[in-house]
């Protein structure tokens, strides 16, 4: 039985992967676009921990790259990156310098250290597992890969925080046109369905039964309970099968955040590191940014949702259905 596949990986190219290490509620995310990809950036949070989002600039050089990285551990699971470029070499994909073949990678971090005691992070090792274990594929989602020690609601740090995790999603448009998301959900704020205005994961209540409402929260605050350690990020790659130039790209990947805005209340604060990429494919042409970036918005904004729907309860830290059911 062939198993309907509206993810990601819908989009002809691309295949995705995941290092994930239960042991320490962590691990990594590759996306790898067959060829490379033309692609841009946007960083919207406060906080944000990136590599090569300067690379994607309109300004600059080069204008496709061979691997988005999204990964787990802070700062210290970019050496994840690492791993994804030495398999990337050897498999010869990479811009040519005239001196051989130079992959070109960003990525982004979420903060999931709190989950983390054993300070073992993504390492060179597990970016070049995931590379190995991408395939086209559903991409799985929950608690795998750069969502597995993923959490939301933390304005009382992790205490009354519930448990985030890795979705996406595939929207189908007119005339064959695809615009795909993948959100890892690690949100300073709550996450609410847009469509119903129900809190689905987010700061618990005193007793840990329900949810406090951030935004009623905050209302009555002056200053946060203790510095939130930037422990906070939604992390977004979206890709079209339409063509786009850097320019282009960069402003769909802008018109993206609006997925974490109407998901995601705060979203884009200091504490936050929101960061989303955009890729196309290329494969067919014809198409305007403005449908695109809607589209990407509405696509991002389900794969958050998806993202805590598909989590699950990780030691004393629950997952949405342990609150409010399927």
């Amino acid at each position: 039985m062939t198993v309907k596949n509206d993810t990601l990986t819908a989009i002809e190219g691309i295949t995705v992967g995941h290092f994930t290490n239960r042991e320490n509620n962590t691990g990594c995310t590759v996306i790898l676009p067959e060829s490379g990809a033309v692609a841009g950036v946007d960083v919207r949070g406060g906080a944000p921990g990136t590599y090569g989002t300067d690379t994607l600039q309109p300004l600059n050089l080069v204008t496709r790259v061979h691997a988005i990285v999204l990964t787990g551990g802070s700062a210290f699971g970019l050496e994840s990156v690492t791993g994804v470029r030495r398999y990337l070499e050897e498999k010869n994909v990479g811009f040519n310098s005239g001196y051989g073949l130079v992959p070109i990678v960003a990525g982004a971090v979420i903060f999931d250290l709190g989950l983390n005691p054993s300070k073992k992070y993504p390492d060179d090792s597990s970016g070049y597992q995931a590379c190995l274990n991408a395939s086209s594929d559903p991409v799985e989602e929950g608690c795998v890969g750069a969502g597995t020690g993923a959490t939301v609601g933390k304005l009382y740090k992790l205490d009354r925080a519930t448990k985030g995790g890795l979705g996406s999603c595939c929207i189908h448009g007119a005339k064959g046109l695809k615009v795909g998301a993948l959100a890892v959900a690690n949100p300073f704020g709550d996450v609410i369905d847009p469509s119903t205005g129900k809190i689905l994961a987010g700061v618990r209540t005193k007793d840990g039964k329900g949810f406090s409402n951030a935004r009623k929260l905050l209302q009555k605050m002056d200053v946060l309970f203790g510095f939130p350690d930037g422990s906070n990020t939604v992390l977004g790659v979206v890709v079209t099968n339409a063509s786009f130039n850097k320019t282009q790209l960069t402003k769909i990947a802008q018109m993206a955040h609006d997925g974490i805005a109407r998901t995601v209340n705060p979203s884009h604060t200091m504490y936050d590191g929101d960061t989303i990429f955009a890729l196309s494919t290329e494969k067919i042409s014809g198409f305007e940014v403005s449908i695109v970036g809607a589209l990407a918005a509405e696509a991002m904004a389900n794969a958050i949702l998806r993202a805590i729907k598909k989590a699950k309860r990780c030691g004393k830290i629950p997952a949405s259905g342990d609150l409010i059911g399927d």
